[in-house]
């Protein structure tokens, strides 16, 4: 692009681009862009501890960007209707545990 156009590709491209509307805690729920990933990791922390409340099983999770951004994923097949996922990953990588909270949530 720099040779072509002149212009870098970061400064088109910011990665990473996310949507939800699991971070609003207002009524209507809008489905927007997740520009602000330190309050999207505060209301997964959230959803997290809520989660860890009322299950007996404790999800004692990291949640890391690859994690947030699998479960905003996750989240937004699930709310489709027949939404289903086929989730790959070696054991022990949490797709599990990622389902689980999502689904919560």
């Amino acid at each position: 692009m720099k040779s072509d156009f002149n212009i870098n590709f970061d400064d088109i491209i910011q990665e990473p681009i996310l949507y939800g509307d699991f971070v609003a805690h207002s009524a209507d729920k809008a489905y927007q862009e997740l520009d602000d990933l330190t309050l999207m990791k505060k209301r997964l922390d959230e959803y997290l501890e809520e989660y860890n409340q009322v299950n007996v099983a404790k999800m004692n999770l990291v949640l890391f960007m690859d994690a947030m951004k699998h479960i905003a994923r996750i989240i937004r097949v699930i709310k489709q209707p027949l939404g289903n996922a086929l989730l790959l990953g070696v054991g022990g990588s949490g797709r599990q545990s990622l389902t689980r909270l999502a689904a919560f949530m």
